[in-house]
């Protein structure tokens, strides 16, 4: 599959966007609120109205109960009832203005009803058809006519001799409440279509200024898989630090992993078949030669034999080199535990070298006063000093002298291998420790290794938790210096 189909194949926006989603539910979010706080509120509202209505109503009720109580039984004439409910001739206009009847008759919401003892409306005097209902006290009732909420107040019309004459009624329509609320309704709609209205639109904003990241790392990741090896990345603020400047920094991460990955493979492709190519051409060349004539020679025979084995030998060790890397990518899993002596094994080391390579000169710096105990397999802290002091040995041609070096801190142990070899460039430092990486490919060759070694040695000691490190200057050596945690020591 190439990188054009790749982009083809990559998943399409579906649906509505986060920026919309963000805005939309922040909107009915607000609304929601807006609603229960606007519902609260007018309810406390009116409820403070309706409970002045009532006492207003309850007022003029015993004063309509005082101006009706001098009527006798038989006196409950509409006449009479329309006398007694008007203001006293002479009266002052103030007065007059002042007096909760007068008030109450002048407005048109208000009716005032007076039944006598046997259920007959009276006042007015033309009855509108209203059930009458007999009460023994003075009673205020919310009731609903066609629809809408409306006081009615009762009570027992008692006159001056304190006998029952008949019944009060009025009834409070509420039109300045409901005409009040009405408006009050209307406003409160126009507000909340606004009200969304901006937050939505703030919200879209908002959203959008703070998925910026999200944008970009879109972008990147589109570049990515257009050019994997795009340079291309997530631009990270240094003015906010939320959860999506962490996102971007390990995309970020993420992506210089992957191009590493990528040209290690790229490497590791062109290593392994470079290293192949060469020793399957020679035993090719010398099975075509024996197959040609060379067969019927003893002495070409054994050298095309010799030969052939020599380069399926360095095969066979480009191989096991290969699945020696491969164990050591598990080294925490597989080899967790382990008591291993350093300062045992390092002197081991130093005297097996020492007898090995007599040509080369070997010195031993050991600061450890006793057996110093470290949580590492034997055989995996002697393959990494074979490693280094086979370097050492590989890159020491012109001056043959190799130094270890053992000293212990307060938790950690140091092993220091020096040569004082051709030493290397700090780039080249940077990187001898990738897999299949050489310093100088043609000589490496010859002298043997895949550039797998010191890769092995660096995973080892990262998977018992230590530390590598390389320090070279050019024309004067090189140090490698392993940092291991101290299990036990013994003094």
């Amino acid at each position: 599959m190439d990188q054009m189909s790749i982009v083809e194949d990559a998943p399409k926006h579906k649906g509505m966007s986060l920026k919309w989603k963000w805005a939309l539910g922040s909107a009915v979010g607000v609304f929601l609120i807006f609603i229960i706080f606007s519902w609260f509120v007018v309810e406390a509202f009116s409820n403070q109205i309706i409970k002045d209505e009532r006492e207003e109503l309850q007022s003029t009720m015993q004063i309509v109960k005082q101006r009706l109580a001098r009527l006798d039984a038989d006196e409950l004439l509409p006449a009479r009832i329309d006398q007694q409910l008007l203001p006293t001739d002479g009266r002052a206009v103030t007065e007059v203005l002042a007096d909760p009847v007068s008030t109450y008759l002048a407005r048109q919401d208000i009716i005032i009803r007076v039944y006598n003892e046997h259920g007959a409306q009276v006042f007015p005097v033309e009855p509108d058809g209203n059930t009458f209902r007999k009460v023994d006290a003075e009673l205020i009732d919310e009731e609903m006519q066609h629809g809408t909420k409306i006081l009615v107040g009762r009570m027992p019309l008692i006159n001056h001799n304190h006998k029952r004459i008949g019944t009060i009624v009025l009834e409070n329509h509420l039109v300045s409440y409901h005409s009040l609320f009405q408006r009050v309704y209307t406003i409160i709609t126009v507000l909340i279509v606004l009200g969304i209205i901006l937050i939505a639109l703030w919200g879209y904003w908002l959203a959008n200024y703070l998925l910026r990241p999200v944008d970009d790392i879109e972008r990147v990741i589109n570049e990515m898989q257009i050019d994997p090896q795009s340079q291309s990345r997530i631009p990270i603020s240094e003015t906010t630090h939320d959860e999506l400047t962490e996102l971007a920094t390990l995309t970020n991460l993420t992506f210089d992993r992957m191009q590493r990955f990528i040209l290690a493979q790229h490497q590791f492709v062109e290593d392994v078949s470079h290293e192949l190519r060469t020793p399957v051409a020679i035993v090719k060349g010398h099975m075509e030669l024996l197959n040609r004539w060379g067969k019927d020679d003893p002495q070409i025979l054994d050298e095309s034999i010799q030969a052939s084995l020599s380069e399926i030998t360095r095969m066979q060790g480009l191989v096991q080199e290969m699945l020696d890397l491969t164990r050591a990518d598990q080294v925490e899993i597989t080899f967790r535990d382990g008591d291993t002596d350093v300062k045992e094994l390092i002197n081991a080391i130093y005297n097996n070298f020492k007898m090995i390579h007599e040509d080369f000169i070997f010195g031993l710096d050991d600061s450890l006063s006793g057996p110093t105990i470290i949580n590492m397999s034997r055989d995996h802290l002697e393959q990494i000093m074979i490693i280094l002091s086979d370097n050492a040995v590989k890159y020491s041609q012109t001056r043959k002298e190799i130094h270890y070096a053992v000293s212990r801190g307060m938790n950690q142990v140091q092993i220091a291998v020096q040569d004082f070899g051709e030493g290397i460039s700090q780039e080249d430092a940077d990187r001898v420790f990738d897999r299949f990486y050489r310093v100088d490919k043609a000589r490496s060759r010859t002298q043997g290794g895949n550039g797998l070694g010191l890769s092995i040695a660096e995973k080892l000691v990262q998977g018992y938790g230590g530390s590598i490190k390389l320090e070279s200057a050019i024309g004067k050596g090189s140090i490698f210096i392993v940092t291991l945690p101290i299990k036990q020591a013994k003094k």
